[in-house]
């Protein structure tokens, strides 16, 4: 593996916006959880890792991503922050093509490997999981382009197959969007003190919100549309972030191990 380049500043976890990655110098990482191949591109005058989650033969489902890998290959080459993008479904009937900035969230996962910590006990705060410092970026750069959002709290499910109503009733009586990739993501990164937001893009109202049958096809064309403005609202958001990192989310493993 070529040596990454120092100084490398921030991570986008997710691919979207930044459709044509594979352009952009890849480098292999090593880490202890398996190889992650990371693209380097300069943002705004910010020195960028991408790592798409899905990237793969045949398209790496939900559920089968590395997780741990892609948060681990991030922290290894030195960035600090990471935005993620990801699609969601809306169990409040925000608009299809709509953003949300993620505040919390509920993980309704069940077998993914979610913690750095298997042969140790660390009980890592997630009072704040996502960081205030790039939501607050994130929100400001919406606020530039003038387009549409929210705050909300995300729910996660295993996947692959969308939920059934049932489960949306149950979900949304206490959160707001939900999707199959922002957990264990946000956790994994506060087990290694990163700061970590997340950008939402409405893709589909979820099961029983419609009468509609939800489609995998709906989900990408409503992304395909967005991918333009998607750039946009990164590259601001990487511009706005602040050089130095005065949010907890530096400390978040502090007091954490027993």
């Amino acid at each position: 593996m070529e040596k990454i380049p120092e100084n490398v500043e921030i991570a986008v976890l997710g691919g979207v916006g930044f459709n044509s990655y594979q352009e952009f110098e890849s480098q292999l990482v090593n880490t202890p959880y398996g190889e992650v191949t990371v693209y380097l591109t300069t943002v705004r005058g910010k020195k960028v890792v991408v790592i798409p989650r899905h990237a793969g033969e045949n398209h790496i489902p939900p559920h089968r991503i590395n997780y741990r890998a892609n948060i681990w290959a991030v922290y290894s080459i030195g960035a600090k922050r990471v935005i993620s993008t990801n699609s969601v479904g809306s169990m409040r009937g925000h608009p299809v093509g709509s953003f949300v900035v993620l505040d919390d969230f509920i993980d309704f996962t069940r077998n993914r490997p979610s913690t750095f910590y298997d042969d140790r006990t660390a009980h890592v705060d997630v009072s704040e999981p996502y960081c205030p410092e790039i939501r607050i970026a994130l929100r400001d750069a919406l606020e530039k382009q003038g387009l549409p959002y929210t705050e909300g709290i995300y729910a996660c499910t295993e996947g692959p197959r969308f939920e059934t109503r049932a489960e949306i009733r149950m979900m949304s009586q206490f959160a707001d969007v939900v999707g199959m990739t922002g957990v264990p993501e946000v956790g994994l990164a506060k087990e290694l003190s990163l700061c970590y937001a997340s950008l939402a893009i409405v893709t589909n109202q979820a099961c029983g919100m419609t009468t509609q049958k939800l489609t995998a096809d709906e989900v990408t064309e409503v992304v395909g549309k967005a991918q333009d403005a998607i750039f946009e609202i990164i590259s601001d958001t990487i511009e706005k972030i602040p050089e130095t990192r005065n949010c907890r989310c530096r400390f978040a493993k502090d007091g954490a191990c027993l």
